[in-house]
C-alpha cells in the first residue's frame, strides 16, 4: 500500500465485511476473513530487531487478529496491529488498516 487510505476508503473496506454482521464478533470474523484472504503471505519483517517470516494470520477466538511469525522452528503470534510492516508493504496490507480503523 503505497498511499494512505482516506477515511471514506477505510469506511468502505470495513462496510464490505461488516454489512451483514449482527455483532462485534461477527464483524471481527468478517475482517479476519478478508485479511486472511487478501494479505500476501509469507513475507519477511523485523520484530524486536529479529528478522521473521509472517507465515499466516490467525484469529484468537473472540479477541483479535494475529500474525503468526516464524524464525527457524520458533513460532510467535503477534497482534497484527503491532506488527511492523516491511517496505514495500505486502499486497493486501490495506486490510490491516481497515481492521485498525474498525477499532477492535
Amino acid at each position: 500500500m503505497d498511499r494512505q487510505l482516506s477515511e471514506a476508503e477505510l469506511d468502505d473496506l470495513v462496510a464490505q465485511t461488516t454489512v451483514d454482521a449482527y455483532d462485534g464478533e461477527e464483524q471481527l470474523v468478517g475482517l479476519y476473513t478478508m485479511l486472511s484472504g487478501h494479505l500476501a503471505v509469507p513475507f519477511e519483517t523485523v520484530v524486536l530487531g529479529v528478522e521473521v517470516t509472517v507465515k499466516k494470520v490467525d484469529l484468537v477466538a473472540g479477541s483479535q487478529i494475529v500474525a503468526v511469525c516464524a524464525r527457524g522452528r520458533h513460532r510467535q503470534a503477534v497482534g497484527i496491529l503491532d506488527l511492523p510492516l516491511p517496505d514495500p508493504e505486502p499486497e493486501g496490507a490495506e486490510w490491516i488498516e481497515a481492521y485498525r480503523h474498525w477499532g477492535p
